[in-house]
């Protein structure tokens, strides 16, 4: 939702904001609500849980029509001489992760297209593949120039469609009227801060389609004495017949790396010994249980032109797909987990852990350890990464997550929890949370996804650095119908809001661009790179203001504190000089970006640096 909030933002700042609703205020008001520690942890009662939820939707449905206005807006302009009041009402699909989109639901044979806005928060050019359910199964992608597009078919799984039935039913009230058989994938390439326009249509056979398009859904059952290759691309993971990772090799960068994956759960302490149980505060293993692969079909290949997938049946309720793009360096593993069984009466903490031949190395300190496994764990909100001598594994993740390296070469992260017994520390309750549809209540089930990658040392910061970019601010897609042609002679079907040869530099992003209630707009530039983390991209960067604000003109622009309540140059009187003792007196020299020329409008950041500004356009 924060990324989604980003590009509301944006998208609000670029048709104008409204000074009556709706506006983006209230999802603000509610991100701010849901930063607390308690929501982002899970240490809060059930019931308050359930408000966070509840102001976040109340915030998203006003969001949403910021959203589907400005597209509409800005798609309408070139016809309309200006945003004049859009005609077309876009949709969006706020759960799309179980595969869950009725506006891409529709019935293409009967003559209509669907039309997909695929838009871009980053301040630089983006390829990444969609996906998006569908109900058709011959259908054809074209792009902005009419162009038809490779595309690829993926079956819906029947895990999938009982996880998007009940959980629609549990959170909006609706039982679907329709049950999509595919998932439909294509490569979507969008300008920086921009958007592009897809058009799908019902295409009538494979056959008389292009060679290099495929709908065409390969599906390989594996024995068990085989070893079997994925990956389009440059990446390639190797799994023997039995379904376990154990190679990980790029073309490219040469890496060839052992890899293997395996599911576990920490047993929560009942707390019966010592009157500590584990809980919503207090993570305390009694044990550690592997989680093995039950029965002997538990592992398909699917094969197609745009990327590979792996899908394994972990146990009754572990599913998991392996995705590798041929476009991309990295895995993609989306996870399904849940309802965790209690039956036995144990809480269960569910852990992926993925063992690589690259080792760790750590500096030792004075640490009395009582508890070797929590007294490791770390909280993971953008992802960790270990090194040797020779190579760099990362994991980049979805969501915040507790992580560790508790086995050299070897990383873990935490994926769910579900506990008996209160820990004491305040909650009052276990953390046992159930979603009910009816009188119908289930332990929550969880749909997430974690990248990893393996690099050459020092060669990882920029993977991890741009792709963790992309993850945080995912591509918006909405979604509308046409009749025939109609929707070319009525509406631009590309934007960008830069000069179109512009773009951001690559360590450069862009955290805020927000118009205020005064009029003026915010702007927040941050330089991603840590000093000495990469050789190219670890160095002042520039950034400039008029090919960033090609149709619009700075009247002013003042540089603020991070916070934007104080002008810098007013900050920095206030600021304190510390006498330190042992110290020479003279301040360590800290570099960082030169005050804003008002002629050539170009923003200077040295590694690490965030820069805030107000702009006044006339």
């Amino acid at each position: 939702m924060s990324g989604y909030y980003l590009a509301a933002r944006q998208l609000e700042f670029f048709k104008g904001r409204s000074k009556a609703s709706p506006n983006t205020d209230s999802l603000a008001d509610a991100l701010s609500l849901a930063q607390h520690h308690d929501a982002v942890s899970g240490t809060s009662k059930q019931h308050v849980a359930n408000d966070y939820a509840k102001r976040l939707a109340i915030g998203y449905a006003e969001a949403e029509e910021v959203v589907g206005e400005s597209l509409s807006c800005i798609a309408e302009s070139a016809s309309k001489g200006g945003c004049k009041g859009p005609t077309n009402k876009f949709q969006q699909c706020l759960l799309l992760n179980i595969s869950y989109c009725p506006p891409s639901e529709v019935d293409l044979s009967k003559g209509k297209s669907l039309v997909v806005v695929v838009y871009n928060s980053l301040g630089w050019k983006r390829e990444d593949v969609i996906r998006i359910p569908v109900i058709n199964e011959n259908v054809a992608v074209k792009d902005a120039g009419g162009k038809e597009i490779e595309s690829q078919l993926l079956p819906l799984l029947n895990d999938s469609v009982g996880i998007r039935d009940y959980y629609s039913k549990a959170y909006l009230g609706l039982a679907s009227n329709v049950t999509p058989k595919y998932w439909l994938a294509f490569t979507a390439s969008l300008p920086p801060l921009g958007f592009n326009t897809y058009f799908i249509s019902s295409s009538s056979s494979t056959a008389s389609r292009p060679a290099s398009t495929s709908s065409q859904v390969y599906d390989t059952k594996v024995s068990q004495n085989d070893t079997v290759e994925i990956g389009p691309g440059n990446l390639k993971l190797i799994y023997s017949g039995k379904g376990q990772l154990t190679q990980y090799i790029n073309s490219r960068s040469l890496v060839k790396e052992s890899v293997e994956q395996s599911y576990s759960y920490y047993a929560g302490d009942d707390g019966s010994k010592d009157k500590q149980a584990s809980g919503a505060y207090i993570f305390r293993p009694n044990g550690t249980y592997s989680i093995n692969a039950e029965g002997q079909d538990v592992f398909t290949v699917l094969r197609g032109p745009l990327l590979d997938e792996v899908h394994q049946r972990i146990s009754s309720w572990i599913y998991q797909i392996t995705r590798v793009y041929k476009g991309k360096e990295h895995a993609e593993v989306e996870f399904t987990v849940g309802p965790i069984p209690i039956e036995d009466g144990i809480g269960k903490e569910v852990v992926t852990k993925i063992t690589t031949t690259v080792r760790d190395y750590r500096k030792d300190w004075e640490l009395q350890v009582n508890q070797p496994i929590a007294g490791n764990y770390y909280p993971i909100n953008l992802g960790l990464y270990m090194q040797d001598n020779s190579s760099e594994f990362s994991i980049l993740v979805d969501r915040s997550v507790g992580g560790s390296s508790i086995v050299d070469g070897q990383l873990e992260l935490m994926l769910h929890r579900r506990l008996l017994f209160d820990d004491s520390r305040g909650v009052g309750e276990a953390l046992n949370e159930t979603v009910c549809v009816l009188e119908d209540c289930r332990g929550l089930t969880i749909v997430g996804k974690y990248f990893l990658r393996i690099d050459p040392l020092r060669e990882g910061a920029k993977w991890r650095r741009l792709y963790g970019q992309e993850i945080y601010s995912p591509l918006l897609l909405a979604f509308a119908e046409q009749d025939g042609d109609s929707w070319a002679s009525s509406h631009i079907a590309t934007f960008s809001a830069m000069e179109p040869s512009y773009a951001l530099p690559d360590n450069v992003a862009i955290l805020t661009l927000q118009e205020l209630n005064d009029g003026k707009v915010l702007l927040r530039l941050a330089h991603l790179y840590e000093v000495g983390e990469d050789k190219d991209l670890s160095v002042m960067a520039s950034v400039e203001l008029k090919k960033v604000f090609p149709n619009k003109k700075i009247n002013r622009i003042t540089e603020t504190s991070l916070s934007a309540n104080q002008e810098r140059v007013e900050m920095e009187k206030k600021r304190l000089v510390w006498k330190v003792e042992g110290s020479s007196g003279e301040e360590p020299k800290v570099v960082r970006g030169g005050p804003i020329d008002p002629t050539t409008l170009v923003v200077q950041l040295a590694p690490m640096e965030i820069r805030t500004f107000h702009i006044t356009f006339d």
